[in-house]
C-alpha cells in the first residue's frame, strides 16, 4: 500500500483569494499551505504528498511551491477536483489517497496510524473521523474507488465535493464512518478552515499564541487556547457549519 497525500490547489474563491497561500506567519511568510506539507512530512505512514493545480491561469505560485518544498505536482482541470485528486495519486504510483484541503493548517493526525490500519484491516473505500473541529479532519480514499466514483458519477460529483458519490451510494461502496473518542475532540462548534477572512485572522492568533521551534500545534491545545479566549472564538463564530466549502 501506498498512501499520497492530494492537495487541491487553486487561488480562484468567491470568499478569500488564494486561500492557501496567505500567510499563516506574516513575520517569517510561512504559508498555510507550507504550515500544511511540513506537517504531513513528519506522519511516517504518508508515503508522498502530490499538489493537484488547477490548470487555470494565475495558478503558478503553487508550481513555484511545489519546487521549493521538493514535492512533485500535476496540471488538471480546474472544475473536475476529482480528476486532479486521482491523476495526483497515480503520478506518485498510489493506491490510496489522503485528502485534506490546503487552506486547513490544523489537522488532528494523533491516531491516524489507527484510522489508517482500521480503514486497510475493513477494506473500506472511503473512511472518515466526524465530530473534530471543523477544518481538521480528512479523508482516506481507496483510489480505485475514486475511479469508480469518477466514472459513475456526475458532474457535481466531480466538484470539490469528491466524496459525494461514495456517501450517495453506501450500497456501491464500503464507507467507514469513526467518531473521535475524546469528548475534548468533539468540537464542531469550534472552525478551523480557513474560508473566510475572520477565520484566517482565528488562524493567525492560533499560529501565534501556540507555535514552537520544532514542535506543530496539536489540536487540544487549540480548542483550550479558544475556551480561554472566546474573543478569539467568536471572530469567526457567526459562520455556520458547512457554509464553507470545507473540500474545495
Amino acid at each position: 500500500m501506498k498512501v499520497v497525500a492530494t492537495l487541491a490547489c487553486r487561488v480562484q474563491s468567491k470568499r478569500l483569494y488564494a486561500k492557501p497561500l496567505q500567510f499563516i506567519d506574516i513575520e517569517n511568510e510561512i504559508t498555510i499551505l507550507e504550515y500544511l506539507v511540513g506537517f504531513l512530512k513528519t506522519c511516517k505512514d504518508i508515503n508522498e504528498i502530490v499538489l493537484a493545480i488547477s490548470e487555470v491561469r494565475g495558478n503558478d505560485p503553487f508550481k513555484d511551491l511545489a519546487e521549493k518544498m521538493h514535492l512533485k505536482y500535476i496540471e488538471g482541470s480546474e472544475n473536475d477536483v476529482q480528476k486532479r485528486l486521482i491523476t495526483a495519486a497515480d503520478k506518485a504510483n498510489g493506491d490510496t489517497v489522503y485528502r485534506v484541503t490546503p487552506e486547513c493548517p490544523f489537522i488532528y493526525m494523533d491516531t491516524f496510524d489507527e484510522v489508517l490500519n482500521s480503514h486497510i484491516k475493513k477494506g473500506a473505500s472511503l473512511t472518515v473521523v466526524e465530530g473534530l473541529p471543523e477544518g481538521t479532519y480528512y479523508e482516506i480514499i481507496d483510489l480505485y474507488a475514486l475511479k469508480k466514483a469518477h466514472e459513475l458519477g456526475e458532474e457535481r460529483h466531480r466538484s470539490e465535493l469528491c466524496t459525494l458519490y461514495l456517501f450517495e451510494n453506501p450500497d456501491k461502496f464500503n464507507i467507514q464512518r469513526l467518531r473521535v473518542g475524546s469528548p475534548k475532540l468533539q468540537r464542531p462548534d469550534i472552525r478551523l478552515t480557513v474560508d473566510y477572512p475572520e477565520d484566517l485572522i482565528v488562524a493567525r492568533e492560533v499560529y501565534k499564541a501556540l507555535k514552537k521551534d520544532g514542535e506543530y500545534i496539536k489540536i487540544e491545545d487549540i480548542i483550550d487556547f479558544l475556551d480561554a479566549h472566546p474573543k478569539i472564538k467568536e471572530i469567526n463564530g457567526w459562520i455556520d457549519a458547512g457554509t464553507g466549502r470545507i473540500w474545495d
